[in-house]
Formats: C-alpha cells, structure tokens, sequence
C-alpha cells in the first residue's frame, strides 16, 4: 500500500495549493513507497507566514508548558519505534539497528531540549555607570528555517527543530516523512501549538527554488542545514545574501588512527563500526584507517576477515549490517545507482594503481563492504567523500606522518584516535584539524548535549547542548539604571 501525506501548516494538514505530488521511492527496490505533497513557492509563504505568527505565543509560553510538550514527544518518539523502524526501511532502507538507533538518539535529543527550556543563560556584566545594572540575556531569534538530510533522518530532523523558536522545516525529498512529517506528528500529538512546526516537501526538481525562497522570506531570522558540503555552499550563499546566520554541518573525509600503543582488536572492531555502520552513509563515517605500520601487518589481516564477514542483505533482517544505498538524484533514485558510483570510484583507484583487500560487484542496490590500500593521491577516492561501504588503509611511521595524512582534506568534522595511552592519544589530537576528536573511540559519535559540528569545507556553527541555544538564540545588552545619571548639556 503506498503512503500518502500532505504538507503541515499551522498544525493542519494540507496538500499543495497547486495540487502537485512527488513519489518517495523505495531505494532497495525502486517501486514507489509513498506519495507527499509537492510544495510551491506559495506553500513556503504560508508555511512561513504561519512561523511567525505562532512565534510571539510560543516564545512567552510558561518554559514549563514548553518542556512538557518535549518530554511527552521523547515517549512518543519511543512508542512508535516500530512503525520508524518501517519508515526509514522504506524510505531509505536503512537497517533496523540503524532506525532504531535513530529513534533512541532522537529521544535524548527531544529530552535535552526539553532540560535547556528551563535552563536560560546570561550574564551580569562590569559598568562604569554608577548605580547601574548590566546585563546580556538570550532570547529567541524568531522563524528559523531548517534542512535536514535523509542519512540519519530522525535523529537530524529532529535536532533542527530549535527550542524556543519557530520553525519551518524542509525535510530531504527522499525522507520526507521520516526526516519531517513523523516528527511533526510526534510534537502535535505531545501538544505543540499550532504553527510551531511547519513541515514543506516538495518535488526535488522544485528543491532549488524552495528553498531560496524559504531563506529569502523577510520573517526568516536564521537558517540551519545538514547535508553534503556542495549544497551547503549553496545554502550558505543564499543565507549571506540576505545577511541571516546560518549553522551549517556538512560532509567529512574523516579518518581513523591506530597509534603504535593501541588495542589491535579493539582497534579492529571501532574501525569496521565507523565505516560500515548505515553502510557508511553518515556524515561521521570514517573514509579513512590510519594505522601504526609497526601494527598493519596484524591489524589488515584481522580487519579484512571483518568486514569479509559482515552480513548484507535485505535491511529488515536484524542481522543485516550492509544495506541498499541512497540515491539523491531525482532521475534516478534507486539505489542502483548511488552503489555504482561507489563502484566507479573503486575502479579509478584500481586503475590508478590501488589494491583492494577485501570486495566484491555491486549487487542490485548494494555495494559490498570493501577495502582499499595503496590509493594514489590522484585518484579521486583519495579528497571524495565515499558515503557508501568503502574505506582506504594506509600506514605511517610516526605521529606527525599521521597528523599530517589526517589533515590533508578541505574537511574537517571528525576523527578517532586508538590508543591505550590517553596523554599519547591527546597530544595527537591536538594537531587534528577537526570540529571532534573522540580518544580510544572511533569517529562515529553523537551526545545532544555536545557542541556538534565541523571546520572548514564540513562547515561552521555548533548544535548541541547550550551551544545550539547559543546558535539559534540572539544576545541582547539591556541596562537598568538604579539613579539618575548626569549629563554633559
């Protein structure tokens, strides 16, 4: 049965004044999975209209009222757990230990959210006024408008929706439910007013169009993407253009260093999680494996049996750890495709001299778990992001060697040091150019109440914890003067 949903304005539900629909399609086998309403320039007017009407309300509302909204969407989120599992099978066949994860994640950050409405910040500051009080207070910035991304759908579309504002979120089109919809029926069911969330899908023909105009709109204060580094940029250009901030978290070449003192089993597992994990397709998935060369010889051997070994297959199994791939281009949306890109940048590097450790063909809308060693720097795998199946071993000699192999990206979100040796594992951290670094851990890791985010071309500004209060709140100097003061004239 295909799913059908409409567009969420001002807490209804409403399909597109046009009239249009756009297909969501099952990635792992290309049949149609759901239909979703496919918004026009008109619907973001509304949608927005909609914000910033709700935002003053909301804004006042008793911060206990606030919290309780998100504490009851948290339970929500936990009880439908079964029916995400589903959805994100269907939208983006990710594996149950993935979606649910994402449910679990998603949870924490709705309950974080909630714990921060009640915890304001500010300060009280030094004057040279006599009798004056100084003070810098937090307040909400107004609408914001928020990307979120299909790879980690609930969990991300979840984290754009900021506490304290109001919101008009433009989920990916190929998760607009899972990345949108679900969490605007989560939140209205928890008792969220009407008009604090909107949720707008759309055509992905239509995407360009949609959202300049969601970021161009006058009521818009601030803007929030998650996604790929090239769309990003683009986002980013819109969001100076209209002098608006914009937090941006995007891409990551992220690698994984063994050091000479570190656990090779240990080393072996944290390694094959942060690569393969939702099939590598997570901004935080490790493209690359650094490792002691003092340590490869045992460290390849027992990490190629790994990954060799990883079950692949049809997502629903438990089991599964390999899943279809993702899509992203609207002529061709079965995962076929996305698995043949991550073929055609094996086979360059294979041409150009690399040498594949473990692999295999693409199979329907998979790619097998596969690793590479030996890739020139002129092979396009050596700067791209993989975002599938896929990582490149490669050994140094010394800390610096690897510091220096890490950096050598325009990227810079995360990284995992393997160490037993903690004072070892910092000084090498310290050199990173990341947003992160995670010491005896691997790349892959995500606290609500952490400062998220990248440097460099895996862009600017953090979500999480006060942080992301800070990112989605404006600071405002207000004095209280406890006399009269004198004036010159």
């Amino acid at each position: 049965m295909v799913i059908t949903r409409e567009l969420l304005i001002d807490g209804k539900e409403k399909g597109a004044q046009s009239g249009r629909t756009t297909p969501v399609i099952n990635p792992a086998t290309g049949q149609m999975y759901a239909t979703v309403a496919a918004a026009g320039v008109e619907d973001v007017s509304s949608a927005v209209d909609a914000a910033q009407a709700a935002f003053e309300d909301w804004a006042r509302l008793d911060p206990s009222a606030r919290r309780a909204v998100f504490v009851k969407a948290a339970d929500l989120m936990e009880q439908r757990r079964e029916r995400i599992v589903d959805l994100m099978a269907g939208e983006v066949g990710a594996t149950r230990l993935w979606a649910s994860f994402n449910v679990t994640l998603a949870a924490e950050i709705l309950r974080e959210t909630a714990a921060l409405v009640t915890a304001p910040r500010g300060d009280v500051l030094a004057t040279r006024q006599d009798g004056a009080l100084s003070l810098a207070v937090r307040e909400p910035l107004g609408v914001v408008a928020a990307f979120s991304p299909w790879n980690a759908p609930v969990i991300l579309g979840t984290r754009a929706v900021a506490a304290g504002n109001t919101v008009v979120l433009k989920p990916s089109e190929v998760s607009p439910m899972s990345a949108g919809l679900l969490i605007g029926d989560v939140l209205r069911e928890a008792g969220l007013p009407d008009g604090v969330l909107n949720v707008i899908t759309n055509d992905p023909a239509d995407a360009p169009q949609i959202a300049e105009a969601l970021i161009a709109h006058a009521a818009v204060r601030v803007v929030n993407f998650t996604g790929s580094t090239q769309v990003g940029r683009i986002i980013g250009a819109h969001a100076a253009r209209h002098l608006k901030p914009a937090l941006l978290e995007l891409g990551g070449k992220n690698a994984v260093i063994v050091l000479d003192d570190a656990d090779v089993d240990h080393a072996v597992d944290a390694a094959a999680f942060a690569v393969f994990m939702n099939s590598g397709q997570i901004c935080m998935s490790a493209d690359r494996i650094l490792v002691h060369e003092s340590l490869a010889e045992e460290f390849v051997a027992k990490f190629s049996a790994k990954v060799a070994a990883l079950p692949s297959g049809d997502p629903a199994d438990p089991a599964t750890v390999i899943g279809p791939l993702v899509n992203t281009d609207p002529e061709q949306r079965c995962g076929l495709f996305a698995a043949r890109r991550v073929a055609a940048l094996v086979e360059d590097a294979v041409a150009k001299g690399a040498t594949v450790l473990v692999g295999g063909e693409v199979q329907d809308a998979s790619h097998p778990a596969t690793v590479l060693t030996s890739v020139p720097a002129h092979a396009d795998l050596h700067s791209a992001e993989t975002f599938g199946p896929l990582c490149v071993v490669d050994t140094f000699a010394t800390d610096h060697e690897a510091v220096t192999m890490a950096n050598d990206t325009d990227q810079g979100l995360t990284a995992g040091i393997i160490t037993e040796n903690a004072t070892h594992g910092l000084r090498v951290a310290r050199g990173l150019r990341t947003g992160m670094v995670h010491i005896n851990d691997q790349s892959v890791a995500d606290d609500p109440q952490a400062p998220f985010g990248g440097v460099g071309s895996s862009g600017y500004g953090r979500f999480g914890g006060r942080w992301g209060i800070e990112a989605f709140s404006n600071t405002r100097w207000i004095t209280l003067a406890t006399q009269h003061a004198t004036y010159p004239f």
